[in-house]
């Protein structure tokens, strides 16, 4: 399995397929997800790269840290597991009526 890496700071305007051309000259991308508003489908400026060796990966980071797109700063660095969220209907514990 490859590494995910977290790319925050991207351009509303960005592609997936920009993401991929950009990444892939670091090394082999596995997958590209830009993560979008759910209701108006704009970019929420960040996203997910999967690249397929650790090797690249880390390269990746190295090389497009910091950098520019289109006027906006990079942050590019390895993707965190996702939290466990809790859902509207959850109530977290808390007792008390609906």
């Amino acid at each position: 399995m490859g590494t995910k890496l977290y790319v925050g700071g991207l351009p509303y305007s960005s592609t997936e397929q920009q993401l991929q051309e950009l990444f892939s000259q670091q090394g082999s991308v596995t997958s590209v997800k830009i993560i979008t508003d759910r209701y108006t489908g704009q970019s929420r400026g960040f996203g997910f790269v999967e690249m397929a060796t650790t090797e690249a990966a880390q390269k990746a980071i190295t090389a497009l840290n910091g950098t520019q797109l289109d006027g906006r700063t990079l942050t590019v660095n390895e993707a965190k597991p996702q939290e466990k969220r809790t859902g509207a209907g959850d109530r977290g514990g808390r007792g008390g009526r609906w």
